[in-house]
């Protein structure tokens, strides 16, 4: 017999910025695969820093979807840019609660879910699960993803304290809590210890199949020693957790003493999300000739275009140890060579050694990239650097992942 969930997620098509929609979106295109029926309630168009439509059609035409109403406290209710805190606690989109509710009661009535799932990274969507499985009585499991709190995060200390609230409740009243990393899980069973260590699960992120159907490793009928080598990074490039400028520093060392020029390489950054401040960067240390910000693409359209590449870049600094970025795993499915730069101690590194296909070298050590970008050129011009073999890779398909949240709500519903 079929089950029926309510997905709860600010982060779903047309929304545009990130990597943060596939969780869900693959989530209603292959539960009903494993015996869940999906509907999903999210968050008014409008409340989106950026929009675009170019996944909306994949969303499955028999899923409902409902958008409450919902206003970004930062655009749209500001006066001269400034705005109430009261009205972005715990974070900018909290009217969405207001709307949701209702909406989700609706929602429960007319389908008559077994479960409900909420996803963060917007904690307005937790608390919407923990209020409609309350209202409702049905049992709820909550995605975290990642950490919601840590000592010195959120750094506001009024955010910080409502946002700990929010995640002891949801920790303690869902059934199930899922975050992407180990580590991250192992941080909340120590952090709650009275809550069951069973009821805390890993459930990666990963790459879907279907997306790759199309790509092709581009227009490669030039050989390497002919042209630049191009190195491109997809996606956001948070200044602190993924601070690059250790790596244009290094950049532009080599480029003063004359061991990197044009001819040699092309450093891609699409969608970095923070275009001011890296151009800005970039002006200063003389290197706009060999880094090009690039504006962002849809997302069949980046991953033809990273495939194309000679080599992927990565950022994960040491603040985020227990985080691994999604574009991970779908830089391990492109199969190019990865240059990491990033904390050999964190997950992200140990993800990437336990795959292969990468060299790592410490985001914040300038010197370090000093001296490892020449040699890793020069094994990607020889064509010998080592790649992630295919049958590893495929442990992170979103199918595979999402039959283990199928799994995972299976157990929220069956009796304790």
């Amino acid at each position: 017999m079929t089950k029926r969930v309510l997905l709860v997620a600010f982060h779903f098509p047309p929304y545009r910025g990130g990597s943060g929609i596939h969780r869900t979106l693959k989530a209603t295109r292959y539960l009903p695969d494993y015996g869940w029926h999906p509907s999903v309630l999210t968050a008014s168009p409008r409340a989106y820093p950026s929009r675009g439509d170019a996944e909306l059609h994949e969303i499955p035409g028999d899923v409902p979807v409902v958008r409450a109403f919902a206003l970004d406290a930062a655009r749209q209710l500001s006066v001269k840019g400034r705005y109430f805190q009261r009205t972005a606690l715990p974070d900018r989109w909290m009217s969405w609660w207001f709307g949701a509710i209702p909406a989700g009661l609706r929602l429960i009535r007319r389908h008559r879910p077994d479960a409900i799932w909420s996803t963060f990274p917007i904690v307005t969507a937790h608390r919407i699960g923990l209020t409609l499985s309350r209202l409702s009585g049905l049992p709820w499991v909550a995605d975290f993803r990642d950490s919601m709190t840590e000592d010195n995060y959120p750094r506001d200390l009024a955010t910080r304290a409502v946002c700990q609230r929010v995640e002891r409740e949801t920790v303690e009243r869902s059934r199930r809590a899922v975050f992407t990393t180990e580590s991250t899980r192992q941080m909340y069973v120590d952090r709650y210890p009275h809550v069951p260590p069973e009821r805390l699960l890993v459930i990666p992120n990963g790459y879907d199949e279907e997306d790759f159907a199309a790509v092709d490793a581009g227009d490669r009928s030039k050989r390497v020693a002919d042209r630049p080598l191009r190195l491109i990074h997809a996606g956001l490039l948070y200044p602190e957790e993924r601070d690059p400028r250790p790596f244009f520093k290094a950049v532009a060392k080599l480029q003063a003493e004359g061991a990197l020029t044009h001819e040699d390489v092309a450093i891609d950054l699409r969608a970095s999300g923070a275009e001011p401040y890296y151009e800005a960067l970039i002006r200063d240390l003389g290197i706009g000739n060999l880094v090009r910000l690039l504006p962002s693409l849809p997302h069949r359209e980046a991953l033809r275009d990273a495939a194309g590449s000679d080599a992927l870049l990565l950022f994960q600094s040491a603040s985020c140890n227990h985080q691994i970025p999604a574009k991970v795993y779908e830089y391990l499915r492109l199969r190019r060579p990865i240059l990491a730069l990033t904390s050999h101690q964190g997950d992200t590194a140990g993800v990437l050694r336990s795959a292969g296909g990468a060299t790592i070298v410490d985001i914040a050590d300038t010197n370090a990239i000093y001296e490892a970008l020449p040699e890793f050129l020069r094994v990607l011009r020889a064509k010998t650097h080592p790649l992630a073999p295919f049958e590893v890779v495929q442990r992170y398909s979103r199918r595979r992942q999402v039959g283990d949240l199928a799994r995972c709500l299976d157990a929220a519903i069956a009796r304790e």
